[in-house]
């Protein structure tokens, strides 16, 4: 199976996934815009829009990481957040 249609399927098996607290899914969401975005973009939100800021922050943090490099630690993480395959 390719690396894209595995990225794929962890993206469906993720939402299966049990609650996760907000420093896994924000893992998630960085890993995701990275595979599917690359660098992180635009300006970054204002001090008072806390989720926007965090969310910037989180992305910002994969900045310089490969498509596939985020896309395999995407899979890799679902996987060992226990989506079944």
């Amino acid at each position: 199976m390719s690396l894209q249609t595995d990225f794929e399927q962890a993206t469906g098996r993720a939402k299966s996934l049990p609650e996760q607290s907000n420093d896994v899914l924000l893992q998630l969401y960085a890993l995701y815009k990275q595979a599917t975005t690359g660098d992180v973009q635009g300006d970054e939100p204002g001090m008072f829009d806390f989720v926007g800021k965090a969310k910037y922050d989180a992305w910002a943090t994969r900045r310089g990481m490969s498509k596939d490099a985020a896309m395999q630690a995407y899979v890799e993480l679902v996987d060992k957040l226990g989506a079944k395959r």
